[in-house]
């Protein structure tokens, strides 16, 4: 995974965690909820990001060996 898309997920999990914050000071369910919404999308799009490297990266060993 790129460095940038890393940091870029990071980014949206502590968004996410400090809309969930908010909604708990605040005692709003909706904020607070979207706020795991979004920590939660950040999550996957990271581990759609780890699954595409470990494709590319089988992929690659594949093609090496067939080349040997």
């Amino acid at each position: 995974m790129s460095a940038a898309n890393h940091v870029k997920h990071t980014g949206e999990k502590i968004a996410g965690k400090a809309k969930e914050a908010a909604g708990k000071v605040t005692d709003n369910e909706k904020l607070e909820n979207e706020g795991r919404l979004d920590q939660t999308k950040a999550d996957l799009k990271e581990s759609g990001e780890h699954l595409k490297e470990g494709f590319e990266n089988a992929r690659d060993h594949a093609k090496d060996a067939l080349d040997d």
